[in-house]
This record gives structure tokens, C-alpha cells and sequence, in this order.
């Protein structure tokens, strides 16, 4: 395929690039690097008719924010701008520059490959990629981009894949260690939690280190983790190599999104967004089935073997296909430096200059250094949850939170009930159960998503909203329609279905069939909460995604632990029928929620959102 195929061919077309080529060369001092945006106001592709919400922020943007009106668009604007759209900065501080540098959505044509040399590649062991890195990932030819997604497609699959294959041996690890199957839940329930809380550090580390030797720093470890697990000689033991090993492999989880969006730019990212979380969908789908198989055949142990085999063979296809694709790196160290500087000029503008530096002043200097790279390194990613004052953030999350708390705990009641009385079924026969609420999820992944597009620019229609350019103007809760009220009644009312039915030992079809509508409602939710997320907080998509698992992951780590003592305590139909009710209940409130006070809400976040970490 041409590698810009995508662009339709006219006279109207060529006479832009050429203008835009000359206008290049006549500006650009020689051996100046192109440039990724446009400059020209008509600069976009007729051929992609109506353009995402990014472009209307970017038009909208030429508009200084204090003349703005209420019907200001720049809150449906970059969902997916992260800061890894950009220069190399603290991925949790956002940036403050001028917006019009950032990449456009839009391009004439696909510049030449600029290769960097295989001695100055960057991240570790750069020397051996067979990718070669340039220094614009936006011009890699749609085949090495496809490439590269799929390499991190597959990377992600391994933290998701973990925490499901190990769930048909619970009961032999429980007996193994003579211990009770509560205790050994905790195994997932940890491991939920250091996948919630390691991404905040695996993404800021990423802009300062590189993408590239942060993916081979934490599969390394995830490797070294599954080998311990698989050796544990006591049940503490294992519980602590499952939870760092959950840190470990959560790092694509951070870190994947920015790669993509380094390579894809935002026009194009969607279906790149969608073809990189099949990878951690897939795992979840596959992982009870293989886990049910190693453990009947082999023993709980080889379950964590081939965690590490598949973590080891992963290592080794990030260092041979995945160059370095982080733009710009910040050094903490210079940056730390720096505000070390100005704080020590700024107290001495008060006093007599001095002809040298005193060593009262120099170790003054030099602790204010390095007591900002410890605040930079450790204490900045977390201060991500204070983005829980805008109230549309705070919704959204908490609706995603509830449903994923659903998930584990129903996760964790497949290998309970079934593996008890009446049905007494084996590992193997538990691990194929997962699979209709993992078919659920993939349908819903593959065609859920262009509805909910489908849905937003109807609703933009209706309303009339267009640009100057006759382009549509998209609102995050334009997401929030009929398929919202699909999602929120079907996964409720499939919850309550599975609980009653393996209540009473129902034959095993009708919780199957409840469990695969259960996957359809819930999926329906996580890409309409989590897309309207991102489109909250423009520019800082990332970060919204970043807070939304952090939070969730949290709540399924308390959900999992509880799980097993309430179904014992009350049963599966009373709990699934509570946890049906809260969503349902949930569902409606953030529904009524998002369509009366969602345009004063986009308003204040608009104002708010650069000041939202105290910066």
C-alpha cells in the first residue's frame, strides 16, 4: 500500500502541497527537520469529510480563552492529546505551551524516513532493534505502525492474562498451602491493586527515561516475579510475587497508549486504539481455558512458568521490533537543577550580589535539587486524584468503577460456584466458562465503538453544531444516548439473572447466556465512561485513563477480597442482585447527571483544568 494511499488524489490537492512545500524550503534553514503541523489555515484532507473533535479545538484555540462565549468546543477537544503527543515532559504535570504547536490531525503527505543512526538510538539496547528509529514517528510507512501496534497489542495481553489464568487453580493453591480460599483470593485481589497504583510511575518514568527501556525494565521483572511465584515455598510468598509481578506487567497499561499515540496521529489513532486493547481483552478471553488446562495436566505451579515464558518471549520481540518512539525525554536531574537555580537567584535578589557562590548557598542549592527530583520521581504521580473535583470526572470514573467491581466479583463467583456442588465441574471445564462474558466484551470492543461514534455525530447534527469550515462540533456527552440505557439495563439485569439461576443450580446454558450479556452491557459502559474521560479533559486524555484504572483497580482489589465471604454469608443471588441494584442505580443517576448539568460542567473544567494539580 502507498503509504499515502489515504489521501485522495485531485488537482485541488496538489496545488496545497506544492504551495506548502515551497513555502517549507523558503523558511526552513537547511537541515532544519520538517515539521509535523500545518501552518496554513486551509492545510487539512478534503477527503476525510467530517474531522474529529481534535480539529475543532485546534480552530477554537485561535480564539484567546478569555473571549470565549459558553459555546466554547474546546472541552470536546484532544480526548487523546496526551502528553506523549507532544515534547517530553512530566507525564502527570501537564505542559504549559502554546497548543498550536501540537501535531495536526491532519497531512498533506507522508515526509521521507529520516533514520537515526544505530549508534545514537535511544532506550535501552537500542543498538539491536530491527525497526529502525527516526526522528518522526508519524512517518513510519502504515506498515511498521501496524507493526508496532500489534507488538504492544500483544505486550498488553500479559498483566490481564495473569490475573485470569490462575483463577481454575485457586482451590488446588488453596489446598496446596492449607489454607482457605479467601486467603488465596487475596492473590487476585493484590495483584489488582499494584495494577491500579505501579501505572503511575511506569508513565511518569516513561517520559524521562524513554518508552522503550521502560518496557524492557518492567518484562524483565515480570519475569523474574512468575519464576519466584512459581517456586514459593508459603502462601505469603506467592501472594507477594503475584502483587509485584501485577506491577511489572501493568506498565503497558500506562505506557501502551502513549506509544500509539506517538506513532498514529489523531485521525488515524482510533482504529489503532481499538486494534491495541484486543491484545488485553484477548488474554482475559483465552487465560481461564489454558489455566484450567496447565493445572489439571501439570499442576498450579506450571501456571506461573508459562507466565514467565510468555513474559520472557515478549522481552525478547519488544528488543528486536520496538525502536524508541518518545519524541523528546525531560532529565528530571537538569529540570531539578534548574528550579534549584531560580530559587537561590530569587533569595538573593534581596541581598548584595556576591562575587562566588558560598557553601552555605551550594549545599542549599544542591538539597532543593535533589529534594525535587525525589517530588518529580515519587510524589507528583499521585497527585493525578485531585482531578476528582470536576464533577464529570469524578462521575465518570465512579459509573466505571462500580461496573469493573461487578466484573471481578463475578469472575470470582465462576470459579466458586462452579467448582462446588451441584456442578463439580474440573479446572479445565471452569477455565471455558469464562469464555461468553470475554465474547461479550470482544463483540461489543469490535462493533460498540463505531455506535457510539455513529451516535455522537447524529447528535452533533441534530443540534446543528458546525465550525466555520462546516466540520461538526462533538460533545463528550453526546456518547450518553440509547446506548447508554442499553448498557445500564442489560448488565444489571444480567447480574441478578446469574446469581439466582446458580443460586438454584439452574442448568449450566441459562448463567452462561446471562454472563454473555452481562460482557455486552458491561463493555458498553467501560468505552462510553472511559472515552468520555478523556474527552472531559482535553490534552489530558492519559491522565484520565490513568485515574480511572488507578480508582477501579482499587475498589476490584476490595471487591475480589470480599467477594468469596459474601457469597458464603449470603449466597450468590442475594449478592449479585445488591451489586445488580447499586448498578442499575448508578447507571440511571449518571445518565440524568450527564444531560442536565454536563455543559455547565465542560464550562468549569475549561476554566479550571491547567491549575486542576495546583500548578
Amino acid at each position: 500500500m502507498n503509504q499515502d494511499s489515504d489521501i485522495e488524489k485531485g488537482e485541488v490537492e496538489k496545488e496545497l502541497y506544492k504551495v506548502e512545500r515551497e513555502t517549507s524550503e523558503e523558511t526552513s534553514p537547511p537541515g532544519t527537520p520538517s515539521r509535523r503541523g500545518r501552518t496554513s489555515k486551509t492545510d487539512f484532507d478534503p477527503a476525510d469529510g467530517e474531522t474529529p473533535c481534535e480539529e475543532d479545538e485546534r480552530v477554537a484555540d485561535a480564539t484567546p480563552r478569555g473571549r470565549r462565549g459558553t459555546q466554547d468546543t474546546h472541552s470536546s477537544g484532544d480526548s487523546e492529546s496526551s502528553s506523549s503527543d507532544r515534547g517530553g515532559h512530566d507525564h502527570q504535570v501537564p505542559p504549559h505551551r502554546d497548543r498550536s504547536r501540537a501535531p495536526s490531525s491532519f497531512r498533506s503527505v507522508r515526509r521521507e524516513l529520516e533514520k537515526v543512526p544505530r549508534s545514537k538510538r535511544r532506550g535501552l539496547l537500542g543498538r539491536f532493534t530491527v525497526i529502525a528509529e527516526v526522528t518522526n514517528p508519524y512517518d513510519y510507512p502504515n506498515k511498521s505502525k501496524w507493526m508496532l501496534t500489534f507488538v504492544i497489542a500483544v505486550a498488553g495481553a500479559a498483566a490481564p492474562m495473569a490475573s485470569s489464568i490462575v483463577l481454575p487453580a485457586l482451590i488446588d493453591i488453596a489446598r496446596y498451602f492449607n489454607t482457605t480460599s479467601a486467603v488465596v483470593n487475596l492473590s487476585v485481589a493484590l495483584y489488582m491493586l499494584s495494577m491500579s497504583i505501579f501505572p503511575l510511575w511506569w508513565s511518569s518514568f516513561s517520559e524521562t527515561l524513554g518508552r522503550r527501556t521502560i518496557y524492557l525494565t518492567s518484562f524483565a521483572l515480570y519475569v523474574l516475579f512468575n519464576i519466584l511465584a512459581a517456586v514459593s515455598t508459603n502462601v505469603g510468598m506467592f501472594l507477594a510475587m503475584r502483587m509485584l509481578s501485577g506491577g511489572a506487567g501493568a506498565s503497558v497499561q500506562a505506557v501502551g497508549a502513549g506509544t500509539i499515540a506517538d506513532i498514529w496521529e489523531v485521525r488515524e489513532r482510533g482504529r489503532a486504539m481499538g486494534f491495541f486493547y484486543l491484545g488485553p481483552l484477548c488474554g482475559p478471553l483465552l487465560a481461564p481455558i489454558i489455566g484450567g488446562v496447565l493445572n489439571e495436566a501439570f499442576g498450579w505451579r506450571s501456571v506461573q512458568w508459562v507466565l514467565a515464558i510468555f513474559g520472557a518471549l515478549i522481552w525478547i520481540f519488544l528488543l528486536f521490533c520496538l525502536p524508541e518512539t518518545l519524541r523528546q525525554r525531560i532529565s528530571v536531574a537538569a529540570v531539578a537543577e534548574a528550579e534549584a537555580a531560580s530559587r537561590a537567584n530569587t533569595d538573593n535578589a534581596v541581598r548584595p550580589a556576591l562575587t562566588r557562590t558560598t557553601t552555605k548557598q551550594s549545599v542549599k542549592v544542591k538539597s532543593t535539587k535533589y529534594l525535587t527530583i525525589f517530588r518529580r520521581w515519587f510524589i507528583d504521580p499521585l497527585r493525578i486524584v485531585l482531578y476528582l473535583q470536576f464533577p464529570a470526572v469524578a462521575i465518570c470514573v465512579f459509573y466505571a468503577t462500580t461496573t469493573f467491581c461487578a466484573l471481578y466479583a463475578l469472575n470470582l463467583s465462576i470459579q466458586q460456584t462452579f467448582s462446588a456442588q451441584p456442578y463439580s465441574y474440573s479446572s479445565i471445564i471452569v477455565g471455558v466458562l469464562y469464555i461468553p462474558n470475554s465474547l461479550g466484551y470482544f463483540v461489543t470492543s469490535i462493533f460498540g465503538g463505531r455506535w457510539i461514534d455513529w451516535i455522537m455525530a447524529r447528535e452533533a447534527r441534530k443540534a446543528g453544531r458546525y465550525d466555520e469550515k462546516g466540520r461538526l462540533i462533538y460533545r463528550p456527552e453526546d456518547r450518553m444516548k440509547e446506548n447508554a440505557w442499553v448498557g445500564a439495563i442489560m448488565f444489571p439485569a444480567a447480574l441478578i439473572m446469574y446469581g439466582w439461576t446458580v443460586e438454584f443450580g439452574v442448568h449450566l446454558a441459562a448463567p452462561m447466556v446471562a454472563n454473555f450479556f452481562f460482557g455486552v452491557g458491561s463493555m458498553m459502559v467501560f468505552t462510553m465512561a472511559t472515552t468520555m474521560l478523556t474527552e472531559f479533559m482535553p490534552r489530558k486524555g492519559s491522565h484520565g485513563v490513568a485515574l480511572n484504572n488507578f480508582v477501579r483497580n482499587i475498589f476490584s482489589c476490595i471487591g475480589s477480597a470480599v467477594t468469596d465471604p459474601l457469597i458464603m454469608t449470603i449466597g450468590n443471588g442475594w449478592l449479585f442482585t445488591g451489586l445488580g441494584v447499586i448498578c442499575l442505580v448508578s447507571g440511571v443517576l449518571t445518565i440524568w447527571a450527564m444531560k442536565r448539568f454536563s455543559e455547565r460542567w465542560r464550562v468549569t473544567m475549561d476554566r479550571k483544568m491547567d491549575g486542576a494539580m495546583g500548578d
